[in-house]
C-alpha cells in the first residue's frame, strides 16, 4: 500500500524537478530515503501520458498541453512555478519525442527515467512498437542525440538537495518519519493546524499553548474555566450553577476511536482527475497541496475517523461521527495512527505516537485494521516476504501488551481480520485503467504488469494474472486472519476487552449492487487497490452494525442531553 504514495509524490516531484526522488515513506518493512527507479519511471510515464493525451484532446500540440498542464496546477509548494521550469529543460526534447508518435513509454526509456537492467524483463505500460524495441530506442536516442539532457538527466542531484525545496521536503519526511504533528506549539500530539499530521488525523487541539488541554481527556474540575477536553463544552449554567460538563456528560461514558491502520484506513486516495486528460481543469489540482501534506491519504473522510462531510453522496457516516452523534462529548476524540505502508512488522516503530493517559483520559475503542501490508509485497517473490502466523502472533502479544499499559481502564481493542484481495484482479483486470481510456490501449491488467515488472506493486500478490499466488495470498490472509481471532478468543488483558472481526469485503459489495452498483465501483480507480470512500464508509456501517448487535457495550450509552448540548454550544466549536 505504500507504494501508490510513492509513486504519486514521485509524479508531482517529476512535475517540479525531473530528477531523482527522495523523502519517500517506509517501504516494505523498513525506511527508506530514496525512490526506487521503478517509481521514478511510473512518475514518467503518468506525466507523459498526460502531456501526450492533453494534445490529443484539445486538439493541440505538445507544447500547448505542456503549459495547458502546468496552468492548471496551483502555486502552493511551487508546484505551477517548477512545472514551468520542468518544460523550459525537457521541453524540446518531449516536442521532438511525442511529434514522431513515440509514445510514454519510449521517451521515458529514453530520458532515462526508465531502465532495464541486463538480464530483467522490459517494463512498459502500453503496447509495444510495431518495430522491435531496441530499433525503437535506438532511433528516439538519435533524435535526442545532440539534447543536453540525458547527461543532466544522469549528473543532477536529489531533488531534496534544492534550496527552495530542502525545508519542504524536510517538513514532510519529519512528520511522515514522526507520525505526530509538524505544527503543535506544546507538544500534546494535538495540533490547530489540519495538515502534516494535524487535526485531519486526530482532534483538533483547543488550546495549542497548554499541554494539559486536549480531545479525549477527562474534564479538568469539570471544565468550569476552560474547556480542557476540547469538547466544546464547558462554564457553569447560570440557572443553577452546575457546570455544563457535568450536566450533560458526566455518567454518559464518553469514549473516543482510534485506529491503527496502513493506507486503507489513512484512505489513500489519488483523483482521478489528475491523470485523467479529458477531465482535467483549472479545479482539478485544487487539493493537490493537501493531499500531498497528507501523504496523499485523506483521513479527514475515511471510514473511521472521517468527521467532514461525505462527498461520495452515500448517507452513511464515519464510525468517529456515529460515536459523536451518539453522544456529543465525545466530540473531536478520534485519533488516525495509520501510515501508509504499516503492517504488524514495523506498528512499533510509530505506535508511540498513540495519545492516551491511563489516569487523565477517557477509555476508547481500538481498531487493530492492518489489511494488507502483511501479504502484500512487491517484490518479484512476495510469497516469502509475507508475514507468518508466528510473526503475528508474536508482533499482536507486543502490540496488545502496549496497549494496556496506556489504555484507560473500560477500554476496548477490536481486531480486524485480512480481506481476500482476489476481487481486484477478478473485478478490474479486463476493464480500462484510467491512462488507457481515451485510447482503449491499456487495462488494469496492463497496469498491474507494469507495477509489478518495475517490483512497485503495492500487492503484487493479489494484483497478478497468476492465479496460483493470488490463491496462495488468499491462504495467507485466512491464517493472518485466524491467527488474530485465536488471539482475541484467548487472551485476556485488565484494561481493555478484546473482540474479532471479519473484513467481509463480500457484504459490501453485496450492499452496494443492491443499490445498483457495480463491484469495481468500489476501488479506488488510480491505484486499482485501495477501498475508495464509498467502501470505506460501508465497512464503516457494517462495523457499527456489528457492534451494536453483539457488543453494544463497546459503544457507550445513547446521551440524552444532545440536543441541549447542541442548543447551548451549537457546533461544539467545530474542528
Amino acid at each position: 500500500m505504500k507504494s501508490l504514495w510513492n509513486i504519486l509524490l514521485a509524479t508531482t516531484l517529476c512535475l517540479l524537478l525531473p530528477l531523482h526522488m527522495s523523502a519517500s515513506p517506509a517501504s516494505d518493512d523498513q525506511p527508506s530515503t530514496r525512490y526506487s527507479n521503478g517509481h521514478t519511471c511510473v512518475a514518467c510515464v503518468a506525466v507523459v501520458s498526460v502531456i501526450e493525451q492533453l494534445a490529443q484532446v484539445h486538439n493541440s500540440t505538445v507544447e500547448a498541453s505542456m503549459e495547458r498542464l502546468c496552468s492548471y496546477l496551483p502555486e502552493k509548494l511551487f508546484l505551477k512555478t517548477t512545472c514551468y521550469l520542468v518544460i523550459r529543460m525537457f521541453g524540446p526534447d518531449l516536442i521532438k519525442l511525442l511529434s514522431t508518435d513515440m509514445n510514454a513509454d519510449v521517451v521515458c526509456h529514453t530520458l532515462e527515467f526508465c531502465k532495464q537492467d541486463p538480464g530483467q524483463p522490459l517494463c512498459h505500460l502500453y503496447p509495444l512498437p510495431k518495430e522491435p524495441w531496441k530499433f525503437t530506442l535506438e532511433k528516439a536516442r538519435q533524435i535526442l542525440k545532440k539534447s543536453p539532457t540525458l547527461k543532466h538527466t544522469r549528473s543532477s542531484p536529489d531533488v531534496c538537495s534544492l534550496p527552495f525545496l530542502a525545508k519542504i521536503c524536510q517538513r514532510i519526511k519529519s512528520t511522515i518519519e514522526n507520525s505526530v504533528p509538524f505544527k503543535d506549539g506544546d507538544s500534546d500530539k494535538y495540533s490547530i493546524f489540519p495538515t502534516l499530521r494535524g487535526y485531519h488525523w486526530r482532534g483538533r487541539d483547543c488550546n495549542d499553548s497548554n499541554k494539559m488541554a486536549y480531545p479525549g481527556r477527562r474534564p479538568d474540575n469539570w471544565d468550569i474555566h476552560e474547556d480542557s477536553n476540547c469538547n466544546g463544552i464547558w462554564g457553569v449554567d447560570p440557572k443553577d450553577g452546575i457546570p455544563y460538563e457535568k450536566k450533560f456528560c458526566e455518567g454518559s461514558q464518553p469514549r473516543g476511536i482510534i485506529l491503527l491502520g496502513d493506507s486503507a484506513g489513512a484512505h489513500f486516495r489519488i483523483s482521478p482527475e489528475w491523470i485523467t486528460a479529458s477531465q482535467m481543469s483549472l479545479k482539478s489540482f485544487i487539493n493537490l497541496p493537501i493531499a500531498l501534506t497528507n501523504e496523499l491519504d485523506w483521513p479527514q473522510l475515511s471510514g473511521a475517523t472521517g468527521f467532514l462531510d461525505s462527498i461520495s453522496g452515500i448517507k452513511e457516516n464515519s464510525i468517529y461521527l456515529r460515536l459523536w452523534k451518539r453522544n456529543h462529548c465525545n466530540h473531536r476524540d478520534y485519533q488516525n495512527i495509520s501510515r501508509n505502508g504499516a503492517s504488524s512488522q514495523n506498528l512499533e516503530k510509530f505506535l508511540e505516537t498513540l495519545s492516551r493517559n491511563q489516569l487523565l483520559d477517557h477509555p476508547a475503542i481500538v481498531i487493530y485494521a492492518m489489511i494488507g501490508n502483511d501479504v502484500c509485497k512487491g517484490k518479484v517473490d512476495p510469497v516469502a516476504a509475507m508475514t507468518t502466523p508466528e510473526k503475528l502472533y508474536s508482533s499482536i502479544m507486543q502490540t496488545l501488551k502496549h496497549l494496556n499499559s496506556h489504555l484507560p481502564n473500560g477500554s476496548h481493542v477490536v481486531l480486524y481480520g485480512l480481506p481476500d484481495g482476489t476481487f481486484l484482479w477478478d473485478n478490474l483486470h479486463n476493464r480500462y485503467y484510467p491512462l488507457g481510456q481515451l485510447n482503449k490501449d491499456v487495462t488494469y491488467a496492463h497496469f498491474y504488469s507494469f507495477l509489478n515488472c518495475l517490483q512497485v506493486s503495492p500487492c503484487h500478490s493479489w494484483m497478478s494474472s497468476n492465479k496460483t499466488l493470488r490463491t496462495l495470498t488468499s491462504e495467507r490472509a485466512k491464517q493472518l486472519s485466524n491467527t488474530l481471532k485465536k488471539i482475541a478468543t484467548s487472551q485476556k488483558f485488565t484494561n481493555f476487552d478484546l473482540f474479532y472481526m471479519d473484513l467481509d469485503f463480500q457484504e459490501v459489495v453485496d450492499e452496494w449492487r443492491k443499490r445498483g452498483g457495480q463491484p469495481w465501483q468500489l476501488i479506488e480507480p488510480v491505484d486499482g487497490f485501495h477501498p475508495n470512500e464509498v467502501a470505506s464508509l460501508l465497512l464503516a456501517d457494517h462495523f457499527w452494525k456489528k457492534v451494536q448487535l453483539q457488543w453494544p457495550q463497546l459503544l457507550g450509552k445513547e446521551n440524552p442531553f444532545n440536543s441541549q448540548i447542541e442548543q447551548v454550544f451549537g457546533d461544539q466549536g467545530g474542528h
